[in-house]
């Protein structure tokens, strides 16, 4: 017997002894990215489920787990904290209570996640908060603390699984001062993605020596330059120009994307997009083959994966209705009454009731003489009966600010030239289309849609204007006189209301349309709100109902006879019936 054991032992050091030398090491990567608040998997709008979200998205973590455990690596990729009114509850309503966003990220095993536009612009106070609840690191390679010239947050994190060494870095688009306010980051920059790249790449291969680089970058895939200085969606050129990466896990521009791409050294990186609203998730699976604690071999296979056939997490609800029951008082309480239904499917054809409802309140709140302002939401409506918190989301769908700027009647008129080019063709006949409209895909199914962002479709209340649409940008828009009957002058200075994001630069319209330069944007904010509008709408309509609900019928499209029947073909392309 003494004799067997001993050649049994022999044979378990034998075995160890191959194992030390050779070994297989499986992981996954799960990515979440811009999922705008929707946690329970239920729009508090519409009061409907949704097909994607976090509670979807715990039921497939857990059962990955099952196979993995800890080999399961689960990152988020930014804009948590914005999009549905469970999110802004636990910005700006419940500031004592631990963020319910960090909270349920934590009951989900995450192991780090990415700063998102849309979380800087919830402001410092909350979006420091939320970092501070997070049981995992929160990064931003390129948030650099202006005092210090460090990076405000961690700029990467590593993680060793079975004598595998993976690193992650984080970064944003640096374009946030092409849209937010200063006020909500103040203190902070936003460094450039490819030099940051390059910095920290050569930090982590000398001080790391990882097995498996990983990006994790809030920025789209396709480089363009904004405001003049920003390279923003600048994901692919950073996975392809900067050497190390094996995986670059993308968000930002909520379009969904999974390949290779060749690297200027002739290698090979996965880019995996999920989009948004936690539809999909991104899977990486990384197969390494280890030799005396050395990788001789990886392999890298990635997909997107739907979790719409998954039930909600049951425990996951449990665990967090009591904050859903906050969520839905706060939401539910009334605020006035609506005569009338209005829709955004109007904006797109002429003056309309729901925009200029926006308007109305611009220039009430801020006693500015001339309002710009656009439909946020591509189709939503706010039905007749008594208005409730949970319509002003609608109404009014991000927590921009509002300012009021100086601008010319110049300026004013080739801002607006701009945004009816993004949003008009230039019709050559009675048969030709109104809007610019293209082809895309969602869900496995083509539809129609706009070729340009429609909250960028700007018009003006406060003045009277026609839309030539058979007449090309810098001659669409003949400005006949001010609402109340005054001259317009393109010679003389307005006070204009305006949401923070066109104020900033975003969309280009002043930047671009209007020609003032980026850095000369700041110079002419006369007025700001020191709240999201959203929150001054909601107090406005609480203290003066609403009698107005009519479109101000102050401009439209020309000539009527091509315009009449092209919007009636192109709303039946968009709407149906």
């Amino acid at each position: 017997m003494k004799r067997l054991t001993l050649l049994f032992c022999v044979l378990l050091a034998l075995v160890a002894s191959l194992g030390a030398k050779e070994k297989v090491v499986k992981l996954k990567i799960v990515q979440t990215s811009d999922i705008h608040g929707d946690f329970y998997s239920h729009n508090f709008l519409s009061h409907q489920s949704t097909r994607g979200g976090l509670a979807r998205i715990s039921s497939f973590v857990k059962e990955a787990r099952l196979c993995y455990g800890d080999r399961l690596l689960l990152f988020d990729n930014g804009d948590l904290l914005q999009g549905q009114p469970d999110a802004y509850y636990y910005n700006y309503m419940d500031t004592v209570a631990p963020h319910l966003a960090a909270e349920m990220l934590n009951y989900m095993g995450y192991n780090v996640a990415n700063m998102g536009n849309h979380d800087v612009e919830t402001g410092r106070r909350v979006f420091e908060r939320y970092a501070a609840d997070c049981h995992f690191p929160l990064l931003g390679a390129n948030i650099v603390d202006t005092h210090t010239g460090q990076p405000f947050f961690p700029p990467y994190a590593v993680f060793v699984r079975q004598g595998v060494k993976v690193v992650v870095l984080g970064m944003i688009t640096p374009a946030i001062p092409v849209w937010l306010p200063e006020n909500l980051w103040q203190g902070l920059r936003f460094d450039d993605m490819e030099e940051t790249a390059r910095k920290w790449m050569e930090i982590i291969r000398r001080k790391e020596q990882p097995d498996v680089v990983v990006g994790l970058f809030h920025a789209g895939r396709k480089a363009q330059m904004l405001g003049g200085q920003y390279r923003e969606d600048a994901s692919e050129e950073v996975a392809t120009r900067v050497p190390g990466f094996d995986v670059v896990l993308v968000g930002h521009d909520h379009q969904r994307d999974c390949k290779v791409l060749t690297t200027a050294q002739g290698d090979s990186v996965w880019l995996l997009d999920p989009a948004s609203n936690g539809l999909v998730v991104s899977e990486v699976d990384l197969t390494l083959k280890l030799r005396h604690g050395k990788v001789t071999d990886k392999q890298v296979d990635a997909r997107l994966t739907s979790v719409s056939d998954y039930e909600p997490d049951a425990d996951f609800l449990s665990r967090f209705d009591a904050q859903r029951k906050e969520v839905e008082g706060f939401i539910s309480e009334k605020i006035g009454y609506m005569g009338t239904t209005i829709t955004t499917r109007d904006a797109y054809f002429g003056s309309s009731a729901f925009v200029d409802l926006i308007h109305r309140l611009q220039l009430a709140i801020s006693g500015a003489q001339i309002s710009l302002a656009s439909s946020l939401s591509f189709d939503v409506s706010i039905c007749e009966g008594d208005i409730r918190v949970s319509d002003m989301f609608n109404l009014y769908k991000y927590e921009n600010l509002l300012y009021v700027m100086q601008l010319t009647g110049k300026e004013i008129r080739q801002l607006l030239e701009m945004s009816y080019d993004l949003w008009t063709v230039q019709m050559q006949s009675p048969d030709d289309r109104l809007l610019k409209l293209t082809s895309s895909s969602w869900d496995g199914q083509k539809r129609l849609s706009f070729q340009n962002y429609s909250f960028n479709f700007d018009s003006a209340a406060g003045i009277i204007y026609t839309v030539d649409v058979t007449k090309p940008r810098g001659e669409k828009i003949h400005i006949e006189r001010m609402a109340d009957g005054s001259p317009f002058s393109e010679e003389q200075t307005y006070r204009v209301a305006l949401n923070s994001y066109r104020g900033n630069g975003g969309g280009d319209l002043l930047t671009q349309g209007a020609g003032i330069a980026q850095d000369k944007l700041k110079e002419r904010i006369v007025w700001s709100t020191d709240k999201d509008l959203r929150y001054y709408l909601m107090q406005y309509i609480r203290q003066n109902g609403l009698s107005d609900l009519f479109p101000l019928d102050n401009w439209k499209f020309v000539p009527e006879e091509w315009v009449q029947p092209a919007s009636k073909r192109d709303y039946r392309l968009l709407f149906g019936e």
